[in-house]
């Protein structure tokens, strides 16, 4: 059975290939990919559309690639900002991908379907609610009383609410989740203050778990351990600082308040 030939692209052919496979891999890094997701779809998108070979370089908050096609090398870089964790994009970008590889997309429409991909935003009132019935199920399983369960719903369904608010303004992260843990802790603090229920304290511990950051935590264990060390370390300081940026909140607002809640 004889080979099949490689495809024979011009360089405009080549540099388009190019710009797909990197806008594909950028967006990927932007939404919360982890690092051998973004190398291996970049990667494969380039190879679906005719290239020879695609090669990728990730830093945290930028890209390179090189795409070789019969001996001619083009390199690109791109610029990664964070546009926060959204697995609907990086959902639709490997099925682009996937359509790629079985021949059901050229160059042309895998151009478009990219495009047109948006993140998709639930309704923020849903948000809020949903968020706020979370953590007050928390306090639940940790024992609270339904006083506290109420308190902790309101306390963290308002904290989300800042949270969105801060958000819509760009502000950096670090103010976002101090500010959110002041308010958050500010509100459920007030249950400890004024007695409400049994075991108002819960209540404090319950309402910021929604700042956790469990994602960029996964990632960086998971970058460190396949192989992508300086991606996992980075993403690692930007959890922990995340995570001490709410701690300065809980504490400011323990301190105005005069009350240490699970810490006493």
């Amino acid at each position: 059975m004889a080979e099949m030939e490689p495809r024979v692209l011009t360089e405009p052919a080549q540099r388009e290939i190019s710009r797909l496979a990197v806008l594909a891999g950028q967006r990927l890094l932007q939404h919360g990919a982890e690092s051998t997701l973004v190398t291996d779809v970049t990667s494969r998108l380039g190879l679906a559309l005719g290239v020879e070979s695609v090669e990728v370089s990730l830093s945290p908050s930028s890209m390179v690639i090189t795409t070789l096609s019969q001996g001619r090398c083009i390199t690109t870089t791109r610029r990664c900002q964070d546009r926060g964790i959204n697995m609907q994009v990086v959902t639709e970008i490997q099925r682009v991908c996937i359509m790629a590889e079985r021949g059901v997309l050229g160059v042309e429409e895998v151009h478009q379907r990219l495009n047109r991909i948006q993140p998709l935003r639930y309704n923020r009132w849903l948000v809020v609610a949903m968020i706020g019935l979370s953590c007050a199920s928390f306090s639940r399983l940790a024992g609270a009383d339904w006083p506290v369960f109420w308190l902790t719903f309101v306390a963290s369904a308002i904290g989300m609410t800042v949270r969105q608010e801060i958000g819509h303004r760009h502000f950096n992260p670090l103010v976002n989740f101090g500010i959110t843990a002041f308010v958050t802790t500010l509100i459920s603090g007030l249950g400890v203050v004024w007695q409400i229920g049994e075991a108002p304290f819960l209540a404090m511990a319950s309402s910021v778990l929604m700042l956790v950051p469990g994602f960029p935590l996964i990632n960086a264990v998971a970058d460190m351990v396949k192989g992508y060390v300086d991606m996992g370390i980075a993403r690692w300081v930007m959890a922990s600082l995340l995570t001490l940026s709410t701690s300065m909140g809980i504490v400011a607002a323990m301190n105005i308040l005069g009350v240490w809640g699970w810490i006493s």
